[in-house]
């Protein structure tokens, strides 16, 4: 890494007053199912804000409700601008469950390249400092070497990992990560804490939807929980299933059976990315 040249020096600190993500009496109601309700949150520049809820609460749709990826009700704004009227889609960096990624021969390099698309012009190649940055994210979460391996091929972890270098490349100062701990072993638990560490020390905001806080909970500023689609105001008592970050291993451990938070059915508008590599 090259020092003032590595992607997470390149995210710019945010200094607007406005909230970084501001949602007011959202709604999201999918094939006819309300899942998220009246949902109202605040998340300023430079926090690290972990979404928790028991199962089907809703905490994956309201984050996509967020980067307007599913059809909603209520205000959303990012950065102070209305949701429909955001364009400036290079300051989000956004780190889908691995099960809504769609690639059949692309390499991890080219998965995480495709973070680089909002930051230039249609049709033109990639220019050097788009190649630095995607070597240096793949530098970023150890693999480096792995750059021309098939994305299919890697294992959860790895995958997972190429997810979060997708996101560093875009040199957002907005992250928004859903459930980056599925899945992974608890070195790979530990390397995800030290990006999304240096990441805030850069004045970074980041918010992720947790099952727990794990390997994050000294790093995370404040909790928002979900119970059956709804904001829970501040003291409410969640079950928190945690574990021991240096007794569990992640890496073959199917959150989704066990903890469930997959909501029904999204059909989602891709509005954020232009990757075609996120499915519902």
């Amino acid at each position: 890494m090259n020092g003032e040249s590595t992607t997470l020096a390149d995210a710019a600190v945010v200094t607007t007053a406005d909230a970084a993500v501001t949602a007011t009496s959202v709604d999201v109601v999918l094939n006819g199912v309300p899942i998220v309700r009246e949902a109202s949150l605040e998340i300023r520049p430079g926090e690290m804000v972990a979404i928790l809820g028991n199962n089907g609460s809703g905490k994956t749709t309201l984050m996509r409700a967020l980067l307007g990826l599913v059809p909603h009700r209520g205000r959303i704004a990012l950065f102070g601008t209305d949701l429909d009227d955001f364009r400036d889609w290079r300051r989000v960096g956004y780190v889908p469950q691995r099960g809504g990624i769609l690639v059949q021969q692309a390499t991890a390099r080219e998965v995480v390249a495709s973070g680089r698309l909002s930051r230039r012009r249609a049709f033109l190649p990639a220019s050097a400092a788009d190649r630095r940055a995607v070597d240096d994210a793949l530098a970023e979460v150890g693999l480096a070497e792995r750059a021309r391996y098939p994305f299919v091929r890697l294992s959860g972890g790895q995958q997972q990992r190429v997810l979060i270098a997708r996101a560093l490349a875009t040199g957002a100062d907005l992250m928004l990560w859903d459930e980056p701990l599925a899945g992974v072993d608890r070195n790979t638990q530990e390397l995800l804490a030290g990006v999304a560490g240096r990441l805030k020390a850069r004045g970074a905001t980041i918010v992720m939807v947790l099952h727990e806080l794990g390997c994050f909970r000294p790093l995370i500023d404040r909790s928002i929980v979900l119970a059956d689609g709804r904001v829970m105001p501040p003291g409410y008592s969640h079950h928190e299933h945690d574990h021991d970050d240096h007794d569990h291993d992640h890496e073959g451990h199917d959150h989704r059976a066990a903890h469930g938070g997959h909501e029904i059915d999204e059909v989602e508008r891709p509005h954020t990315t232009r990757t075609g590599l996120e499915v519902g």
